[in-house]
């Protein structure tokens, strides 16, 4: 039978720089990868791994869980190849180059810039072996260890009970496989023995099955496969698997098992402040406490496929899940990045078959950031075809850029469609929202619509009683999500959304809100430490247990304009006491109640909400005047802050007469996303125009449609270009020529 043995311990070193003792997993940008520097280390890095000593007579492999971008390994010295994709298990055979004693395995791992996705996006791309490594000893005769990362057994059920399993052994001459089904007691089922060939399947019938039904009731079977030669066990193989139907209809969205069910979710990044990628089930099992405890049913895992772990623990807990493939922000030409796109895509899917909770697989994710092309397209449509050819029971789906036409054709290829919309963040203003879901759901009545992200950075920092997009304050977020949640109520033809972003995650080219390295869209802090107060507004949506959270905890300095406060609850009603007086009871509209003028002594009060059956406190302080600490410190930065896929100088092409340019007025400008954050950025680091000409500028771009910020009136550019030297307006020419004018 086959022997597992996990491998912790191994030597580590940086080019230039002397060998370590690490353990297992484990990642080289732990810290440089978030400390907003916009430079961790991208590059190759050697792992020296000691083996166990082989067991004469049984084949040795070795098997990880997670390398990032590329690994190619030694054992004693001889390549045993090369694997490209950093998310995916991976193996491969040491057998012939065993010795007796002192084996050992030499890693070259690369997250340097190459074909293999991702190279460009929103997140730090963490280097090194950041998932578990096991040694497998298996008999001569085995299920293959080397069928793409997999145990080599693949369930297909159906409601009806009928269930196909496909099993492929190796070296298996002479011997038969027994397939058994058994329930989630382990009782066997039903069984059957065939002899054992290269590709064996068998289909058996479960009468009335149990149906895998999401988080009401997440009942899994289990499917084992035994090699047998003589009668004897040589290699086993199990995997838990599920019974369920599901559709997404256009007119009024998900259902499973025949029953409507709104999606409402989450995305899911997996690192962890000061230890990157490389986590324990610890670190996944709490990530997957705090989803559920917010109420969630389903999760987009972005950008990449994610520990099997984790996908084990979702089938126990009941999520519905979307998982995909990091083809994302910017198509790389070429055959080599075409066959990488195809790659993943098929580890992803081979590697995650079996899993009930995994609905959706998504085959890309804002591909045209940097423009479309038919190379591009191709290359999509056959990602679609082969997720078609490989699993034809799922549908496709990909995260559209919010740019995107809505008749693109990239919109026809895969069976459903999901924007990633930030109007009232990093475009337009927060209605811009429902209007461009109507607008796509009147166009293509008859194609179910989802929205798989939106979002909006804040920090537990900052605080205003006057919140604006991109002031960074929690009160924003507040106004914005709440927003959306109540949009997405009206809109039952929506088959998912997914709010961006479940934890706050590393971006080492980031810094702004006043923290660097780091996506603060998070409903948790980075850490896990601190629940955000749109957590509990999430939680007033989505769950059913008795709940109430008075927001604000942090926003305690409280001048007299400022003393509103808003409480989140399920409940219908709440009542607010104030140094244990009842001030006054409320409804709950949509789940909020605002208190207005709320009586406050001077020092500290203690404010109770309370609906009976749960009740919240937290302190205020009562000021004179408002706290300038709680304010973003430079408002430039938030003027500035923008798109993050067009910082930095990396996009060199030059549309000439095609693209946009400085001859164009401010209003055509502000209609393109981009070209009002060139712009924005222009102005704003313009040391020769006074912050009254800047925000005469800003405030015609679409980020401060809905500020407080004034001067409305339309204006041309040549309001400020007599500051500027000819040499300014060439730079910002140039900067408006590289986005294509439509």
């Amino acid at each position: 039978m086959r022997n597992v043995q996990l491998l912790t311990k191994a030597f580590f070193s940086k080019a230039g720089e002397p060998e370590e003792a690490i353990t297992l997993p484990h990642t080289w940008n732990a810290l440089d990868g978030q400390d907003g520097g916009n430079d961790y280390y991208r590059g190759v890095c050697t792992y020296r791994i000691p083996l166990p000593d082989p067991t004469k007579g049984k084949k040795q492999y070795v098997e990880f869980r997670g390398a990032n971008h590329v690994a190619t390994v030694w054992c004693n010295g001889r390549l045993l190849g090369t694997h490209e994709g950093g998310f995916s298990t991976f193996r491969f055979d040491l057998t012939e180059d065993m010795k007796p004693q002192e084996n050992v395995l030499t890693v070259a791992v690369s997250n340097a810039v190459s074909h293999v996705y991702p190279q460009k996006a929103d997140f730090t791309f963490f280097g090194g072996i950041y998932r578990k490594v096991f040694f497998v000893e298996a008999e001569e005769a085995h299920f293959d260890l080397l069928k793409r990362g997999t145990d080599a057994l693949f369930v297909t059920p159906s409601v009806s009970g009928l269930t196909r399993l496909d099993a492929f052994p190796v070296n298996a001459e002479g011997c038969e496989i027994r397939f058994v089904l058994s329930d989630a007691e382990g009782n066997s089922l039903v069984e059957k023995t065939v002899p054992a060939e290269a590709h064996s399947f068998v289909n058996l019938t479960l009468s009335e099955p149990h149906l895998w039904n999401g988080m009401e009731d997440p009942y899994q079977y289990r499917a084992t496969a035994t090699l047998l030669r003589d009668g004897a066990a040589l290699d086993e193989v199990s995997t838990l698997y599920g019974y369920r139907s599901y559709h997404a209809d256009p007119q009024k969205g998900f259902f499973l098992n025949g029953k409507q069910l709104p999606l409402r979710g989450v995305c899911r990044h997996q690192d962890r402040e000061n230890m990157g990628w490389a986590i324990s089930e610890k670190e996944h099992e709490e990530d997957l406490d705090l989803i559920c405890e917010v109420g969630a049913n389903t999760i987009r895992l972005a950008h990449y496929q994610h520990d099997r772990y984790f996908y084990d623990l979702c089938d126990r807990k009941g999520l519905v899940l979307w998982a995909e493939i990091p083809y994302i922000s910017q198509h790389m030409a070429g055959k080599a990045a075409y066959e990488n796109t195809l790659s993943q895509m098929r580890e992803l899917i081979a590697q995650n078959y079996n899993h009930p909770s995994i609905l959706f697989w998504g085959i890309g994710n804002e591909i045209t950031i940097g423009g479309e092309c038919e190379e591009q397209y191709r290359n999509l449509r056959d990602l679609n075809a082969l997720c078609k050819t490989m699993d034809p029971s799922r549908p496709t789906t990909m995260a559209q850029l919010a740019r995107l036409e809505i008749t693109s054709p990239h919109n026809q290829i895969t069976d459903l469609v999901s924007y990633n919309i930030y109007y009232g963040w990093y475009t337009g203003i927060i209605e811009d929202n429902e209007k461009n879901i109507d607008l796509f759901h009147k166009t293509y009545p008859d194609k179910a619509f989802g929205i798989s992200e939106y979002g909006v950075d804040n920090l537990i920092t900052w605080h205003s009683a006057e919140p604006f997009s991109h002031d960074y304050t929690e009160e924003y977020a507040c106004l914005y999500h709440h927003h959306m949640l109540k949009i997405f109520a009206e809109r039952p033809f929506l088959w998912a959304t997914h709010m961006w972003n479940m934890f706050d995650f590393a971006v080492d080219q980031r810094n702004e809100g006043g923290i660097k390295g780091r996506n603060c869209k998070g409903l948790i802090t980075y850490d896990r430490k601190i629940k955000k107060d749109i957590f509990f507004l999430y939680q007033a949506f989505w769950t059913k247990k008795p709940m109430v959270h008075v927001a604000g905890r942090r926003f305690t300095d409280r001048a007299p304009e400022e003393r509103c406060v808003s409480v989140f609850t399920n409940a219908d009603q709440v009542t607010l006491s104030v140094n244990g007086k009842e001030f006054a009871t409320l409804p709950a509209i949509d789940h909020v109640a605002k208190f207005e003028n709320v009586p406050l002594q001077d020092g500290a009060n203690t404010l109770t909400a309370s609906i009976g059956c749960a009740e919240d406190t937290i302190i205020l302080n009562a000021v004179k005047e408002h706290n300038t600490a709680y304010d973003l410190p430079d408002i430039a930065e938030a003027l500035t802050a923008g798109n993050w896929f067009l910082q930095g100088d990396d996009n060199d092409t030059d549309y000439g007469e095609n693209g946009y340019h400085i001859g164009i007025s401010i209003k055509e400008l502000a209609q393109n996303e981009d070209c009002a954050r060139v712009v924005r950025g222009w102005v704003m680091s313009n040391a020769k125009i006074t912050m009254g000409e800047k925000l005469h500028v800003i405030s015609r771009l679409p980020l401060w449609q809905n500020s407080p910020v004034g001067l409305k009136k339309p204006t041309e550019l040549n309001v400020v270009k007599k500051y500027c030297t000819s040499e300014d307006l060439a730079e910002l020419d140039r900067r408006l020529r590289r986005i294509r004018r439509i």
